[in-house]
């Protein structure tokens, strides 16, 4: 049976689209956007900037509602690598409290923004053995009074193993520690309440599980953020930046982590995938992929194929499989109009608007595939 949300995304009719771990469906109301956009720009423009503004800041209020999070706290931008730099450029690396440590499960924005802090003085502790779970118990372990910040992924976009954000947060809290979460591979198909975790950072984005483009946020906790500071930034990151007079101050909040002038369209069409989202609610998200992730764990089981992601409740939205030849494999079941990703593993992906059959669909290609 199918979520009435499903014919809300035209990409649907043509395929069984199982990749929203990589790049989410768009809904047919982005259509809309783009072409109240394109009027726009075909005519004289400069007065539309206070309507782009007032419906970036309506994006922006959606977003804090969907994670939870406290009006104010959340700033957006084009991806998560600009805004990971920014809040890496308000922290000072002084020994001995100049260690970050990370996991080897992330993805390549998060040690390649933190390696290059080490001239700055950082020194980055990799924690992991190149296996797909994430050893809680050894992260921790790694956190001491050396820590000034933990950066780890929600939900691991390698394998979808997943973190317990609020024991972790228990343990950088012991040491004085900061918290940073990359959400990117979970916010949209997890439950996510930033406020509730008290977590200090949480970055992510639009265009996987939340049926976005290119737009990035970045959650800071309010009792951290006026404190702070960013070397990188932008005009909009000023107070009262829409004055158009030189900052004599930092904005308030997160909007201190803004850049310069913004790109508004990806936001209009983001909103239009967070609005049917927030619709739906996360809780039935969570618990159709559950669904759906469960029915590809128990075919591939039964069909002796490898899982390397949780078969636990504890999983994220993606379940990884350990196919020979794997990429070719992906590329074959692409012409079949059966779509996944391949990252080391085969990665299926289902969300909101997949059905069970679709499920089956693909997994009879699948061990077809298995057995060739």
């Amino acid at each position: 049976m199918s979520h009435p949300l499903r014919q809300e995304f035209p990409l649907l009719a043509s395929c069984v689209y199982l990749n929203s771990n990589s790049t989410g469906a768009v809904p047919r109301g982005a259509q809309a956007v783009l072409e109240r956009y394109w009027d726009t720009l075909r005519s004289w423009r400069d007065d539309v900037w206070h309507g782009w503004h007032e419906e970036l800041d309506a994006y922006v209020s959606t977003l804090e509602r969907f994670i939870g999070a406290a009006p104010g706290s959340v700033v957006t931008d084009a991806n998560l690598s600009t805004l990971l730099s920014r809040v890496a450029s308000c922290l000072t690396f002084r020994s001995p409290r100049n260690r970050v440590v990370i996991t080897d499960r992330e993805f390549p924005t998060i040690p390649f923004v933190w390696q290059a802090q080490r001239r700055l003085g950082a020194e980055v502790d990799i924690v992991g053995d190149g296996g797909p779970v994430i050893d809680q118990a050894e992260l921790e372990r790694r956190i001491d009074e050396r820590t000034l910040v933990v950066c780890v992924p929600h939900a691991s976009f390698s394998s979808g193993a997943t973190l317990d954000l609020a024991s972790l947060v228990r343990r950088a809290r012991e040491v004085g520690a900061l918290v940073i979460v990359d959400a990117f591979q979970s916010v949209g198909v997890m439950p996510l309440d930033v406020t509730a975790l008290g977590v200090d950072f949480v970055l992510g984005g639009s265009h996987k599980w939340m049926c976005g483009v290119g737009t990035a946020f970045l959650y800071v906790r309010p009792e951290l953020a006026d404190g702070l500071e960013p070397t990188a930034t932008g005009w909009q990151a000023g107070e009262h930046a829409l004055s158009f007079q030189p900052a004599t101050a930092w904005a308030p909040g997160a909007q201190r982590f803004a850049g310069g002038t913004p790109f508004p369209l990806s936001a209009l069409i983001s909103r239009v995938g967070l609005d049917l989202l927030a619709g739906v609610g996360i809780e039935a998200i969570r618990a159709h992929s559950l669904a759906a992730t469960g029915r590809i764990l128990d075919r591939a089981a039964a069909a002796g194929i490898p899982a390397v992601s949780p078969h636990g409740p504890d999983r994220g939205g993606v379940v990884c499989l350990d196919v020979p030849d794997g990429e070719a494999v992906k590329h074959r079941l692409a012409k079949r109009n059966l779509i996944c990703s391949w990252r080391g593993y085969l990665r299926i992906g289902p969300h909101i608007y997949n059905t069970l059959d679709e499920i089956d669909e693909f997994m009879d290609a699948v061990e077809q595939e298995w057995h060739r």
